[in-house]
């Protein structure tokens, strides 16, 4: 369905995993807070740390969050995107979770039908998304077809749509010093800006992590630019000079006073979207939304002051912090204060086994939750798992 059949662009390198390289260091800041549980985040701004890395090491901010006041100064180098540099790139709206928090970010046209290309991380969390064509102001909402939180990779269908002007998809082989622009919704101004810069790499691999957290997301062979690409420009189109589309812009630079820019080649990423439309679900590949329970844990800290836990929590269960309101957590009868034990009879340790034995549900599948509750006394209800926000 989508062309990306475009030449090798860049030397091969040699065969390596895909998400083989991490780098022991200090990572920079994600653009919003990492989830509770099951998809359900808080939103915050990003304030980049201090780059801390040498020559060898790349750090990197995601692109969908402006930056706080602590952060990069809003004065971007950047200019008001010509209709050519429009064409098939839209704005994303969306609210996250179950708070109303919003966020923004970019994405590209990909079919007339109303396919479109983003960053998981634009979409992740959301209970709503809207895209407004760039071009002309038309507003859709937007369901989430799949996402590859691993490659940092989503597809959404507007609702509705048809005859829309798509991004075109460049065929050539790129080079390093290459003349590019960078298009996108940057700083979330609701309009398309343009960044002018060149290309510095074809294979870099770059880090990143979530807020409060010490491990990140690693992405190999990015194509890295000189380029003034900020907080935004997220899922936008990283274009040649002929205005057609290489790269999918992904992630920024944080704390240094040269900016750099990183893009997800386009070519790898239409093969995972066509790994979507396929309906090929992998490890790292989800196809539609998935299953939701509807709790916000409470973090190991806190389940340790609770339970005087040791050795990590591991036989402590899933302490929960919050149920939201008309979810299956909810209509169960489940509170903050309760520890969740099993799911079907499968032991819950600790937040993240309950995550894992709820992610291998689909929607609309019926569980039997087991927990206990503040004053110790054991419960079980059958529930049927809601389709929760995009993952």
């Amino acid at each position: 369905m989508f062309d990306s059949t475009a030449p090798h662009r860049r030397t091969p390198a040699p065969a390596r995993s895909r998400r083989g390289w991490l780098f022991a260091s200090t990572a920079a800041t994600l653009a919003c807070a990492g989830a509770l549980a099951f998809g359900i985040p808080t939103a915050a701004n990003a304030a980049p740390a201090p780059s801390a890395f040498s020559s060898a090491e790349r750090a990197a901010s995601w692109g969908s969050y402006p930056y706080s006041a602590q952060g990069r100064s809003v004065s971007i180098d950047a200019s008001a995107a010509t209709a050519d540099e429009s064409t098939g790139v839209v704005l994303i709206d969306t609210v996250l979770g179950y708070e109303g928090a919003q966020a923004a970010g970019t994405g590209m046209v990909l079919t007339s039908g109303g396919l479109v290309l983003t960053n998981n991380h634009v979409v992740e969390g959301s209970t709503a998304i809207q895209v407004t064509i760039a071009s002309t102001g038309e507003t859709y909402t937007a369901t989430v077809v799949g996402t590859d939180a691993e490659d940092d990779v989503a597809l959404l269908q507007l609702d509705g749509a048809s005859g829309l002007a798509t991004v075109t998809i460049d065929q050539d082989a790129e080079t390093i010093g290459q003349a590019v622009t960078a298009v996108g919704n940057a700083l979330g101004r609701g309009e398309l800006l343009a960044a002018d810069g060149r290309i510095t790499d074809l294979e870099t691999t770059v880090t990143t992590a979530s807020e409060g957290t010490a491990s990140g997301e690693t992405l190999n062979g990015m194509i890295e630019v000189a380029a003034d690409v900020v907080s935004g420009d997220s899922g936008g189109a990283l274009l040649d000079a002929e205005g057609e589309v290489i790269g999918m812009t992904t992630a920024a630079s944080s704390g240094t006073a040269a900016i750099t820019g990183w893009a997800i080649p386009i070519e790898d990423a239409l093969a995972i979207a066509q790994q979507i439309v396929d309906g090929d679900e992998t490890d790292g590949v989800t196809v539609g939304y998935p299953a939701f329970l509807g709790v916000g844990l409470a973090s190991e800290t806190q389940a340790y002051g609770r339970y005087g836990l040791r050795g990590g929590g591991s036989t402590g269960g899933a302490l929960i912090a919050g149920v939201y309101s008309g979810t299956p957590a909810a209509e169960a009868g489940l509170t903050g204060g309760d520890t969740i034990t099993a799911i079907d009879g499968a032991a819950v340790t600790d937040a993240a086994s309950l995550s894992d034995l709820i992610a291998g549900h689909e929607p609309g599948d019926s569980v039997t939750i087991t927990w206990i509750d503040a004053s110790g006394a054991t419960h079980a209800a059958d529930v049927t798992l809601a389709a929760g926000p995009a993952a």
